[in-house]
């Protein structure tokens, strides 16, 4: 039997990726569509974000754990059947409440699929291509906030907002195809995972609060991210079309921000992540004195400095986990790589949640102001870090 190439591997995963990638946070540009279609306040429909989010902070370690005996291949066509199943659910929906219950069946594929994805990527490899390969694995996310949420808000604007979960539908079908076709039988599985690694995570502080600055320094950016369709129709009276054009440059942005926080991260993980947090912070003030004066210049520019500066701490973020835990418990990597996606999804889950709150409380131009706040937080638990690894040198 002729051998999968890994590029071939690695080309299956990254389209997968950019499927789940896409329906991540597809919702964000259809809010008003579906605001109008189920008759919901804009803080109700947050839910599509923060209930997705919470899928994926239970899924990823539940799953994990769960599917530590499955072979590989079945698992990621298992995976990607069950995200296919959550996006046609929330195609056709009637009701808001089946909506919400296919994306959290989509967020439940989601957090498994970015669990073992990444291991996969690395098996494919020879050892000195692991960092390379599962970069490329991860372009798949990139090019999703690129093009994949601009495309498939174009299509719901153009449409309905049922199309755009179409769209995403087709994108997973060829994912499955990809992964039937690419994906070798033969990877290893991890076996049973022992249970104990839950208490040698949990009993570390510097792990704990790893994942606490994750969860706060990546979700302080959904207060206002979850909102920015309302904010740029509703606030700086962007037209419809325009908004599709500027998610597309948000998209650009991110991509250049998340390459920056790579690069940036590569040393000195703690200072570096501490002044892409502060970046972030300042870009959020920025965008809300903006919103204050309702200035399409000024909140075309905001909004192009938080796509830079909004996910730019997610190497260093996923980095540093995975440091302590070679450190610290060498054993449990795999499950404390995947309780930090747990984390990225709680941030997600708090932001969103905050980010209702306020909106339905006052305006969603005050959603900045809570991120800000919820950032930091992370960044007093930067200081908390870099004073306990002081105290141990």
């Amino acid at each position: 039997m002729k051998k999968i190439s890994p590029s071939l591997t690695l080309l299956a995963l990254a389209i997968n990726a950019f499927a789940i990638g896409s329906t991540e946070f597809i919702s964000v540009g259809l809010m008003p569509m579906i605001v109008n279609t189920f008759n919901i306040s804009l803080s109700q429909a947050g839910l599509t974000v923060s209930l997705y989010a919470l899928g994926v902070t239970v899924g990823a370690p539940l799953l994990t754990i769960l599917t530590g005996t499955w072979n590989r291949k079945t698992l990621m066509v298992s995976i990607m059947g069950l995200f296919i199943l959550g996006n046609l659910l929330s195609a056709f929906a009637p009701t808001f409440l089946l909506l919400l219950v296919g994306r959290v069946l989509a967020s439940l594929a989601h957090g498994i699929f970015m669990s073992i994805s990444t291991v996969i990527a690395a098996d494919v490899v020879r050892p000195e291509k692991r960092a390379s390969a599962i970069a490329l694995m991860f372009t798949g996310l990139t090019v999703a906030t690129v093009i994949g949420v601009p495309l498939g808000t174009f299509i719901g604007q153009h449409s309905n907002w049922h199309m755009s979960f179409v769209f995403i539908v087709v994108i997973g079908l060829i994912g499955l195809i990809a992964t039937s076709i690419l994906v070798p039988k033969g990877l290893p599985i991890p076996g049973k995972i022992n249970l104990s690694g839950l208490a040698r995570i949990f009993t570390n502080k510097s792990i704990l609060m790893s994942l606490f600055i994750t969860a706060f320094g990546y979700g302080g950016t959904f207060a206002a991210y979850t909102y920015l369709t309302p904010i740029l129709e509703g606030t700086f009276r962007f037209s419809a079309s325009t908004v599709v054009i500027i998610l597309v440059a948000y998209g650009v942005m991110v991509a250049i921000g998340n390459s920056l926080g790579g690069h940036l991260a590569n040393k000195n993980i703690l200072p570096a992540l501490q002044k892409m947090f502060a970046a972030l912070a300042l870009s959020l003030l920025f965008l809300f004195i903006s919103a204050s004066l309702a200035s399409q210049a000024l909140g075309l520019i905001a909004t192009l400095l938080l796509g830079l500066f909004a996910f730019m701490n997610v190497p260093g973020l996923q980095l540093y986990v995975v440091q302590l835990a070679e450190k610290f418990t060498p054993k449990d990597i795999t499950l404390v790589s995947a309780f930090n996606i747990a984390a990225f999804n709680v941030g997600i889950t708090l932001g969103s949640f905050v980010g209702g709150q306020i909106s339905k409380g006052s305006s969603v131009v005050f959603t900045p102001l809570g991120g800000i706040i919820i950032i930091l937080l992370a960044m007093s638990l930067i200081r908390l870090a870099q004073k306990d690894q002081a105290s141990k040198l």
